[in-house]
C-alpha cells in the first residue's frame, strides 16, 4: 500500500489535495470542482509538444491532431470550472499557430508575398517579412494578428477550445 496516496484527510486542510487530476477550490460563492495544476501543466505541456515549430507537418494536420486531444482531455475534465483558464489557454493557441504558420514561410521574400496576400500594405508587409525579430514575438505582433485574424484561423481548422468547454459545461 502507497502511504502517501492512501490517507484520510480533510480536502481543505491539505494544500495539494489531488483526486485523479481534480481538486476543490473555494471563493465567494462558496466550494468549486477545479483541475488541479499539475494536470493543467501537463495538458500544457502536452500542447506544446503538439504544436512544435520544428515538427515539419501541415497546420491543418497540427490543428487536427491538437483538436483530437483537446476534446478527449475536456471531456474528462468538464465538470470543472476552469473557463478562464480556457480562454487564456485559447490565446496563446492561436499565437502558437501563428508563430507555426511563420515559420513555415521560412524565407522573407515568402513571408513578404503571403503578408501583401492577405492584405497588408507593401512597406509593412516588406518591413515585417524582413524582420529579425524571433518567431514568437512576431506572432504576436499587429500585423499578423490582422493579417492572419481568428476568423482565418477557424476556417483553416482551428477549434476553439473555450467554446467547445462551454458547450460541455452548459449541458452539465
Amino acid at each position: 500500500m502507497n502511504t502517501e496516496k492512501s490517507k484520510a484527510t480533510s480536502i481543505f486542510a491539505q494544500k495539494n489535495f489531488k483526486f485523479l487530476g481534480f481538486c476543490l477550490g473555494k471563493n465567494g460563492r462558496g466550494i468549486f470542482i477545479r483541475v488541479h495544476r499539475k494536470s493543467l501543466d501537463k495538458a500544457k505541456k502536452t500542447l506544446k509538444l503538439l504544436t512544435k515549430r520544428n515538427r515539419g507537418r501541415n497546420v491543418h494536420r497540427v490543428m487536427q491532431e491538437v483538436k483530437v486531444f483537446i476534446r478527449g482531455w475536456i471531456g474528462y475534465f468538464r465538470v470543472a470550472d476552469m473557463k478562464r483558464t480556457l480562454l487564456s489557454w485559447d490565446e496563446w493557441m492561436r499565437r502558437r499557430f501563428r508563430m507555426y504558420i511563420w515559420k513555415q514561410w521560412k524565407k522573407p521574400r515568402t513571408k513578404v508575398a503571403n503578408l501583401r496576400k492577405l492584405g497588408i500594405p507593401a512597406d509593412k508587409a516588406y518591413q515585417w517579412g524582413n524582420s529579425r525579430l524571433g518567431y514568437w514575438r512576431i506572432a504576436g505582433s499587429l500585423v499578423l494578428k490582422c493579417s492572419i485574424t481568428n476568423e482565418r484561423l477557424a476556417a483553416a481548422g482551428y477549434f476553439s477550445i473555450l467554446n467547445y468547454y462551454e458547450s460541455l459545461h452548459l449541458c452539465c
